[in-house]
């Protein structure tokens, strides 16, 4: 389940309709439900187009069929491009967003680590001021 507050749906919700349609289509194409709708209509298709006894809309060797798939292939190309690219550029900024997460992470473990540090040696101070005080009463305890 994607949260409303995190960047991706943030990054999501700001895109223009053109580039939601973009990602959709390309989204779309690239699944096996679009191969598989694709294969049964070429099929449908041809046969029609072999076995039809009164009308043969594009014979053998199926040139509107080729046309079709050079248009279709002409518009896909530039949707999956600028859908890529926004991948892409989605990406980048996922890779900032990580890497300053990070960042921050490293500068607070090192603010923990300074202040662990002060705490170590403020015990140790106090143990060491401890048995020089112990020294001195087994010191003076025995005069």
């Amino acid at each position: 389940m994607i949260h409303k507050n995190n960047w991706h749906a943030k990054h999501v919700d700001s895109l223009p309709i053109g580039d939601r349609l973009a990602d959709s289509i390309a989204s779309g194409m690239g699944s096996w439900t679009f191969i598989i709708i694709q294969t049964i209509l070429v099929v449908l298709w041809m046969v029609l187009n072999l076995v039809g006894f009164f009308y043969h809309w594009d014979v053998y060797p199926f040139i509107l069929l080729n046309l079709l798939f050079s248009t279709q292939a002409a518009y896909a190309a530039p949707v999956i491009m600028m859908s890529q690219n926004r991948q892409n550029e989605r990406d980048r900024v996922h890779a900032h967003a990580d890497y300053q997460t990070n960042l921050d992470a490293k500068l607070e473990i090192e603010e923990l680590q300074k202040s662990l540090n002060i705490m170590e040696i403020e015990k140790l101070d106090k143990i060491i001021k401890m048995m020089e005080e112990l020294k001195r009463e087994i010191g003076s305890s025995k005069n």
